[in-house]
């Protein structure tokens, strides 16, 4: 059997309760056998679930924490008053490397606070970052960051587009993603003088093959970068904007299919091609984001997810734990700061 990869899950942080999680941590141990899992939360209510999945067997644990971080709760004070809750033991399981990888539908500030107190970020990061995947022409995207730094400089951009370009590799199986800035203009002299900076320093590191310059708002989802890199600010609402165009384009598909006979008879008669981009739009299948840049991998799922997109979300975290891709971050970055220290010898 191959060697396992135990996860973490905070079976406790969703919108929803614990039973949809558990049946997406089933949908995913299907998929792939060798998961372990760490179920995180109150043990009687998780074993009336966890024992209608026969799939389990005797490939998890649980870890009886009562104490639940809500939605609405401050990050600040949870982070010193929570620790012992199912996300905070969750995150202490992760630091002391009982499990390689975490999952959760919890707060995300409290989620983000807790992972770097604990974790720390990698050597050399000064900050991590938020990334996802978004549909575009071509398939999909990397975007970051997505909310994790509202204020950002052209160092942290550069090293997002390091993250990024490993996240594209293990998710969209890219051997050289091609990398963009988001700006106001495809220009050179275009946007604020940080985004300048971060796109010279991109060009005269060894990430210059994947780099394409700048991306407008109106280019992301057309495939022009394969990883997208902004602030977090900009990020979360470009984000947003996206989910909402993806909402808005399936319900008018819906009303055009569903007002008229000849809409019904149309609809049967394009019924496959129609669930294929009903499959492609579902933001379902592209839920989990990762927190790039921590000393462990930690996953945010959607709090309001379903069996379906909370196994999605687990599946990015098994990938990243398998493949170890905090590693190859450490050892680019440093050949980063190799190229940095020469130019500045020159």
């Amino acid at each position: 059997m191959a060697d396992r990869i135990k996860i973490a899950i905070d079976a406790m942080g969703s919108d929803n309760g614990p039973e949809s999680l558990i049946s997406g941590a089933a949908i995913s141990k299907e998929r792939y056998p060798e998961i372990y899992y760490t179920f995180l939360g109150k043990e009687n209510l998780l074993k009336d679930i966890i024992v209608k999945h026969k799939i389990f067997n005797d490939s998890y644990k649980i870890l009886d924490t009562p104490e639940v971080i809500n939605p609405d709760d401050k990050p600040s004070h949870v982070i010193r008053k929570r620790k012992d809750s199912s996300m905070g033991v969750a995150i202490k399981e992760l630091s002391e490397k009982r499990v390689d990888a975490l999952v959760s539908a919890g707060n995300t500030g409290a989620l983000m606070g807790m992972s770097k107190l604990q974790l720390k970020t990698l050597e050399g990061i000064q900050r991590p970052a938020i990334a996802a995947t978004i549909p575009n022409l071509q398939g999909e995207f990397v975007l970051l960051d997505l909310g994790a730094n509202i204020d950002c400089n052209a160092i942290m951009l550069l090293q997002f587009a390091l993250m990024g370009v490993e996240f594209a590799k293990v998710i969209l199986g890219k051997d050289k993603p091609r990398v963009g800035i988001l700006n106001v203009g495809t220009e050179k002299e275009k946007g604020k003088l940080y985004i300048q900076e971060a796109s010279k320093m991109i060009e005269n590191s060894y990430l210059a093959e994947n780099f394409v310059g700048f991306v407008e708002g109106n280019e992301i989802t057309m495939g022009k970068a394969d990883v997208v890199i902004t602030d977090g600010f900009t990020g979360n609402i470009a984000l947003k904007t996206a989910e909402g165009v993806a909402k808005l384009s399936s319900s008018y598909i819906k009303s055009i299919f569903s007002n008229s006979l000849s809409g019904k008879i149309s609809y049967l008669l394009m019924k496959k091609s129609l669930n294929t981009l009903k499959h492609k739009l579902d933001p379902r299948n592209r839920n989990g984001a990762l927190l790039l840049g921590l000393n462990g991998i930690v996953v945010k799922s959607h709090g309001g997810a379903d069996s379906l997109s909370f196994a999605a979300a687990i599946d990015i975290a098994f990938e990243f734990a398998k493949l170890g891709v905090g590693d190859r971050i450490i050892k680019n970055l440093h050949n980063l700061n190799v190229q940095e220290k020469e130019l500045q010898n020159d």
